[in-house]
């Protein structure tokens, strides 16, 4: 029986995660192994010292996925450690550890990148770790072999920030291909203005959440404000900032945000993905991004066929070129041997 290949998936936050669980589905021959997003070096050091709890490579998210890998019943290997993998599929080139720079890299476009800030261009000057400038430096990294986004406004983006354009395809991605989908909810409420809001202080950055509440407030005028808080922010000082300027609003920690998005008349954001679904759907959207480039960008919406395309541009650009190259080493070793005989 032929021995299968083997493909490490890296997850991170849930729809990182989730992400790479669908490709994995598309994938029946392979040997598909999981991890929590990893790094190695001094940032692998503040993982350890609990200094990097806010970032996806915190032991928070690492515990997370082990607990959903393990009610998916899907072979985990944190930090691909346990296995010599030929692939590697990843949604953030921000970190590259060294155990894989030598692997086939497959990177996935997550979602929505932050905008260049002082940070950003800092980190650029001074030759800085990518991930210090967060999500800006996605696919700046050229560290890959395949990179899978979301839409031709993606495309077109991510050449002009120094991308190789020959290893950009357009395969829409996964978790945003399907919007339609997410009407059939039991979310009890309808025709409301939907906030949600972001980890940029936890990530470091300013947000003056104050005034994005009043904000807010102007925007849903009588209608039910509803905030839906990010994931991976401080929800105890979210929730008492909230019920300070906005008493009567409803705040929820928990519950699929998409759904509550399809539901919404008005959804309201400053620097999440989600907002895609907002567009998709044709929802009244108000985002700290110019709504008509955001548009642009917006993933295609293929039936929820984006983990199925990336599997097969996988199969064609990656799998059949090793392929090839395998059987005209072995051929030119034949003919080698061949002429000494």
């Amino acid at each position: 029986m032929t021995q299968k290949s083997k493909i490490l998936f890296i997850g991170g936050t849930s729809n990182q995660s989730t992400m790479m669980m669908k490709i994995a589905e598309q994938l029946p021959e392979f040997e598909c192994w999981f991890s929590a997003y990893y790094s190695d070096g001094m940032l692998n050091i503040y993982r350890k010292l609990g200094l990097v709890e806010y970032t996806v490579v915190g032991n928070k998210f690492v515990r997370q996925n082990e607990e959903l890998f393990s009610k998916k019943g899907l072979q985990n290997d944190y930090a691909g450690s346990n296995n010599d993998y030929e692939y590697v599929f990843t949604s953030s080139d921000l970190v590259i550890p060294k155990n894989i720079k030598d692997k086939k890299i497959i990177l996935v476009q997550e979602g929505m990148t932050d905008p260049e800030d002082f940070l950003f261009h800092l980190v650029r000057f001074l030759r800085l770790p990518r991930y210090l400038a967060s999500t800006t430096m996605t696919g700046r990294s050229n560290e890959y072999d395949l990179f899978c986004v979301a839409s031709e406004g993606y495309k077109e983006f991510f050449i002009s920030k120094g991308s190789d354009p020959a290893k950009i395809v357009v395969t829409g991605i996964p978790n945003f291909d399907n919007c339609k989908e997410f009407y059939n909810n039991n979310f009890p409420h309808k025709n409301f203005v939907l906030v949600c809001t972001s980890d940029t202080r936890e990530t470091l950055k300013y947000e003056n959440r104050k005034k994005f509440i009043l904000d807010s407030l102007k925007i849903a005028g009588e209608k039910l404000l509803i905030f839906k808080l990010h994931p991976n922010e401080n929800s105890e000082r979210a929730e008492a900032e909230i019920k300070k300027y906005a008493p009567k609003a409803l705040v929820f920690q928990e519950g699929n945000t998409n759904e509550m998005i399809a539901n919404c008349d008005t959804l309201i954001t400053r620097y999440s993905t989600v907002v895609y679904v907002g567009l998709a759907l044709e929802k009244e959207v108000f985002s700290a991004f110019d709504v008509n480039a955001l548009k642009r960008m917006t993933p295609i919406q293929n039936d929820g066929k984006s983990a199925e395309n990336i599997a097969n541009i996988f199969r064609e650009r990656i799998v059949k070129e090793d392929l090839r190259k395998c059987r005209e080493q072995t051929k030119n070793s034949f003919l080698k041997a061949a002429s000494v005989l």
